[in-house]
């Protein structure tokens, strides 16, 4: 049980490492609401990056193949 919980989050911090070193951070749409009248109301989605260091980016890969590595030697 426990190596395919590490198998999991090796694959997940494998996803997130690899999406933030390509993009150079993070992108996540965000909707601001700009005008709110009574019953009408306008917004506003703006395109924005959580901004991750590329050493972060690397690290979070190699620990995502550690954890893999691990689940791999526990079978």
């Amino acid at each position: 049980m426990r190596s395919k919980l590490f198998l999991f989050f090796g694959l997940i911090l494998i996803a997130v490492g690899g999406v933030a070193l390509s993009y150079g951070g993070i992108p996540y749409k965000s909707r601001d609401v700009v005008i709110d009248v009574g019953p009408l109301s306008a917004t506003a989605e703006s395109n924005r990056t959580w901004a991750m260091a590329p050493a972060v980016s690397v690290l979070t890969l190699i620990a995502g193949v550690v954890l893999i590595a691990v689940s791999v030697r526990k079978n």
